[in-house]
């Protein structure tokens, strides 16, 4: 939790100035009930009207000052509160950012997102607590308890016993109720996932009719988080009840000897009324603590998450002895004796790849499902990093060069199709932050886009929905291509990119991207995507089976005859 709470440092100042308001408003508020008893012994009791009006002023213009300085306090600690929830988020959110596969594969998206909102969230009302009312709550016990000693010690006896039971009982729940309430963020995170897959998903339930059972599956995490909440609830609603029994025994036995003490003359009425005040702040004191025990076990919870994301190791950063001049120039890419496995895998996904491809060539992979197709293509701009062997780019390890030079001078555009809500100049753009209207509209054109964006409503300014709710497959396909190509990528990684487009576009498509001065790697399961590939790379369970342009390989690979033919026919082998 401490990890967290280095980002006050930054707001040290305003967090000591809303703790010294505290204080001056902590402080007058022990003094009053000691003002009221002199105004009832001296003033009230000898009828002195004087007297009276005196202290009764002292008591107001205190409750002024308190006021003035409670408000104060009170937007010191919001501006604290606010900056680091601000400060926390934004580290979270950046720390985010630079996870890589294998970092985002220890955290669900929905758990994410919790750690986010509902996390930070959490953390940054109990900054907020802590500066108003957290140290304020013990320090009025504490407070209160020295005055009623002042005041009347022998009353104030019955006060103090009481107070180190509570404190016990107090810390005990706040142990208890940490690893509860961790568990009701777990299920919520549990929650928010299957919101988001339900959402994200929409369409397919609607159309398999599942809508039923999707509401039985979220109201299953639901009741899950709902049963753990009340667990957790139970015990520390639970405990405002115990602590206002145990502190109004102790008043009632202020009550029950500060009568016996008026008898005896050895205590006066303003005295035992400024014991009573003192009792009535001590429990209240007492029963906010009771709500801090429970929002602080939930912010222990909350910052115990965050920091698994925080401390999180990044297990794919630059290396050392990076070259900071070295990044891709002209294209040349070579795989030699390369063999891969995901983290937490014993499986090799990849088996002892070696080939080598000429800047400006078009590579084509094929293979069946699982074969290590998009694993390879992931190897090249550094999303996961190689067991053996080694990728090099212009001769160069791609390990030594810096992540951001390799990567800007890459285009990629991933099997799955993700655009953002935006207009579709802001998406193409997305590639390149600095393109000018003339770079979107030339990288449109080569990804055979730009006649359609033409025809929509705003053309460039036409509004894209969330995941490009409103274009068709082949029309979002062509419009990250678009998004790859205008930062003009020195190497371009096309992962089944043109599965949704048509023969003839296709055909343009590919025609065009051969007027680029880029090595293309294009994975594909269409023969007609082959054909005019430099070089063919044939993969099956993690090893390259076969390699070579499309003549060589329907000679002389059983396995390429057997896709040709699943797509024209044995008479198209024969003719081919």
């Amino acid at each position: 939790m401490l990890t967290m709470f280095i980002f006050l440092k930054k707001y040290r100042f305003a967090a000591y100035v809303a703790l010294l308001l505290m204080l001056v408003e902590l402080m007058v508020e022990l003094l009053q009930p000691y003002i009221i008893s002199k105004i009832i012994d001296d003033g009230i009791v000898h009828n002195n009207l004087l007297v009276v009006l005196k202290w009764g002023g002292v008591l107001i213009g205190c409750s002024i000052f308190a006021f003035v300085a409670g408000i104060l306090s009170s937007f010191y600690a919001s501006h604290v509160s606010q900056s680091f929830g601000f400060d926390v988020r934004e580290r979270l959110y950046d720390k985010v950012q630079s996870f890589s596969f294998a970092n985002f594969n220890r955290f669900p998206e929905s758990s994410l997102i919790t750690r986010l909102t509902n996390d930070v969230t959490q953390l940054q009302n109990t900054v907020f607590m802590g500066l108003r009312i957290m140290l304020r709550a013990p320090l009025l016990v504490v407070g209160s308890i020295v005055m009623a000693f002042i005041v009347q010690p022998k009353l104030a006896v019955w006060l103090a016993v009481v107070i180190p039971f509570l404190g016990i009982f107090l810390l005990w729940v706040l142990k208890k109720g940490e690893g509860l309430f961790r568990s009701v963020q777990q299920h919520l995170d549990q929650v928010n996932g299957v919101m988001q897959q339900n959402l994200i998903g929409m369409r397919i339930v609607r159309v398999f009719v599942r809508m039923q059972h999707e509401s039985a599956r979220f109201a299953h995490s639901s009741g899950q988080l709902m049963d753990r909440t009340v667990a957790a609830l139970r015990l520390t609603e639970a405990t405002m009840p115990i602590v206002l029994l145990v502190m109004n025994a102790s008043v009632m036995a202020v009550l029950w000897f500060g009568r016996i003490e008026l008898d005896t003359s050895g205590a006066t009425v303003g005295e035992v009324i400024a014991i009573i005040n003192y009792a009535t702040r001590t429990t209240a004191a007492l029963s906010i603590m009771s709500m801090i025990v429970i929002s602080f076990s939930r912010a222990r919870a909350s910052a115990q998450r965050m920091e698994e994301v925080v401390l999180t190791d990044i297990d794919l950063t630059d290396t050392t002895g990076s070259d900071e001049a070295a990044k891709p120039r002209e294209g040349q890419v070579s795989f030699e004796n390369v063999s891969f496995q995901y983290p937490a895998s014993d499986q090799r996904v990849l088996d002892h790849i070696s080939f080598s491809a000429k800047p400006g060539e078009t590579i084509a992979i094929m293979g069946a499902t699982g074969s290590g197709k998009t694993s390879l293509v992931q190897l090249i701009p550094r999303l996961y990093d190689v067991q053996t062997g080694e990728i090099s780019v212009d001769g160069t390890d791609n390990r030594l060069m810096k992540l951001k030079h390799l990567r800007k001078q890459i285009g990629y555009v991933p099997q799955e199709i993700m655009l953002f809500t935006g207009t579709v100049e802001q998406n193409i753009r997305w590639g390149k932050e600095d393109a000018t209207l003339e770079e979107i509209i030339e990288a449109a054109k080569l990804a055979q886009i730009h006649d359609t964006i033409m025809k929509l409503p705003e053309q460039y300014d036409t509004i894209v929905g969330q995941k490009g709710v409103n274009l068709s497959g082949g029309q979002k396909q062509r419009l990250t291509i678009a998004r790859a190509l205008v930062r003009k990528p020195v190497i371009l990684l096309l992962d089944d990119s043109t599965s949704a487009l048509d023969v003839q576009t296709e055909a343009a498509l590919l025609q065009a991207l051969k007027q680029l001065k880029c090595t293309t790697f294009l994975i594909t399961q269409k023969i007609s995507s082959t054909v005019s590939a430099d070089s063919i790379l044939l993969l099956d369970d993690g090893r390259l089976l076969a390699q070579g342009k499309h003549e060589q390989l329907i000679r002389e690979s059983g396995l390429y005859q057997k896709i040709y033919e699943s797509q024209f026919g044995k008479e198209g082998v024969s003719r081919a």
